[in-house]
């Protein structure tokens, strides 16, 4: 657990070292508050154990490391003006403490930055890099553009809804840690098992994000229950359509803009208490875990225990 400190702290002192202009104002000082909200930094975490995975040094690493953290809290400024979303990390949203079109602003400059802290990356393995960012940055608009999709249709299957967070959030995650291999020259078949390992762990991730919005409290960070409030599609509304006798009524309910948010959050949880959902979810969870895990097995490298000790983090993580 300590080199995952560490490596956090790296992270952060990197991402405080980050210049940005200061003028104008209410384009760059949004950047710096929802960098500065903080974070688990995942992502480039990520990235650098998959790098001390084959060099022991991370620095030539850290700054490239830094877009994914940057291209991230980009995607999250952008789908919180989407989510109409009040909180992220339990402080106000940009577009709340702003408005919409600097968050929208904002959050372009954001991916700029992101490109920028990319081209930083070795010359002999920039072109490789550009090409696998780009694959992932346009599936996560992708998986975005679902997502909004899914929100006028009244059902969405299972299938589907894996699919879309698959694009979302799990590509983002599978990128990251094949950017370190790819930074480290690692062999390609290690830098393609990295990558399903991310994308499994990710979908895994997601899936407990689904959970923790409704069981994580306010130590989660958000509303609770705020996909139900907000009548977004997530695995356990649509695995507890699969699986109720009264699908009508369920749908019904969770689409009801006049029902006060409270009531209507205790109405659909005690139907998804029914259903043994938080179960349910649990096992799908591990389903992917264990893919993941499988894909990290099979490569040959001694130097495992700091990405094993972060993934069993993200595993068991109640906020």
């Amino acid at each position: 657990m300590k080199e995952i400190e560490q490596l956090q702290t790296r992270i952060n002192e990197a991402l405080k070292q980050l210049t940005l202009p200061e003028s104008p104002s209410n384009l760059y000082d949004p950047i710096k508050y929802i960098l500065e909200l903080g974070g688990k930094r995942v992502r480039p975490m990520l990235a650098l154990l998959s790098y001390k995975l084959y060099k022991e040094d991370i620095e030539p690493a850290v700054v490239p490391a830094l877009a994914l953290e940057v291209f991230h809290n980009f995607t999250l400024v952008h789908d919180d003006i989407m989510d109409e979303a009040p909180l992220r990390r339990g402080k106000e949203t940009v577009h709340k403490k702003w408005n919409e079109n600097i968050a929208i602003l904002s959050g372009d400059v954001m991916l700029v930055e992101a490109y920028k802290l990319l081209g930083k990356a070795p010359k002999e393995v920039l072109p490789k890099l550009l090409e696998k960012f780009n694959a992932c940055a346009q599936e996560v608009c992708e998986g975005q553009q679902k997502d909004m999709d899914f929100e006028s249709r009244p059902y969405v299957s299972v299938d589907e809804y894996l699919d879309m967070i698959r694009q979302k959030t799990a590509v983002l995650l599978g990128f990251s840690l094949e950017m370190g291999a790819i930074l480290a020259g690692a062999p390609d078949k290690d830098c393609e098992l990295l990558y399903e390992a991310g994308v499994n762990l990710g979908i895994a991730f997601q899936l407990q994000d689904d959970l923790l919005d409704l069981y994580g409290g306010e130590a989660f960070g958000k509303q609770v229950g705020g996909d139900i409030i907000n009548k977004k599609k997530s695995f356990l509304i649509t695995k507890a359509l699969e699986l109720s006798e009264t699908k009508d009524s369920l749908l019904q309910l969770y689409n009801s803009s006049n029902t006060k948010s409270d009531e209507k959050v205790g109405k659909v949880k005690q139907v998804f208490e029914e259903l043994d959902l938080e179960a349910k979810t649990q096992r799908f969870i591990k389903k992917f875990e264990n893919l993941g895990q499988d894909k990290i097995e099979q490569i040959n490298c001694q130097n495992k225990e700091g990405l094993t000790t972060l993934l069993h983090s993200l595993r068991t993580r109640t906020y």
